[in-house]
């Protein structure tokens, strides 16, 4: 295929990428019309996204607030000890991310990263209370690997997955104290 063909396939992925991540309940009609694109041409690009796991998923994007629930952020550093396998297999298989479901955590997002922390937790409870009690959870399970914790709670969200909070103009009200 010639490398303009290949250009072209990207830049219509690209299209249809941020359409999508401005409204992921857009129909593929509605997203076909939007772009000057064939319905077949968004279905079949859609498919090959979802295919090769460029899209994991769709998810709303909720309000906590109106929940009732409160969102926080868990910060990790790692100690330098290499992790066994164990470890990583419990990592990897969710373990604690199933256990902590049961007392009201939702994780949404868990990023390993490279910086001043290793680990970035996204999760909501109802409570700090709860919150609190999911980190002495992670620190148990994973004590002498985990350096150092930092919680925080999310106060205002301004964007999440990409959409800006709809009722952003409530920020002043925080920019004021």
């Amino acid at each position: 295929m010639p490398k303009s063909s290949v250009k072209k396939i990207e830049q219509d992925e690209n299209k249809i990428l941020n359409e999508l991540s401005k409204n992921a309940t857009k129909s593929i009609n509605d997203i076909a019309k939007s772009l000057g694109f064939s319905r077949q041409k968004v279905w079949r690009i859609v498919k090959n996204l979802e295919d090769n796991k460029t899209i994991w998923g769709y998810i709303p994007v909720l309000d906590q607030e109106k929940l009732d629930r409160k969102s926080y952020i868990l910060l990790v550093k790692r100690t330098n000890i290499p992790s066994k396998d164990t470890v990583i297999n419990q990592i990897v298989n969710r373990e604690l991310v199933n256990e902590v479901s049961l007392i009201g955590i939702q994780v949404t997002n868990s990023f390993f990263t490279q910086g001043t922390f290793d680990w970035i937790i996204c999760f909501n409870a109802p409570n700090i209370r709860v919150a609190k009690n999911f980190v002495e959870r992670f620190n148990k399970k994973y004590e002498g690997y985990v350096k150092e914790t930092h919680l925080h709670q999310n106060i205002f969200p301004l964007v999440c997955s990409g959409i800006t909070n709809p009722e952003i103009e409530k920020l002043k009200d925080f920019l004021k104290i």
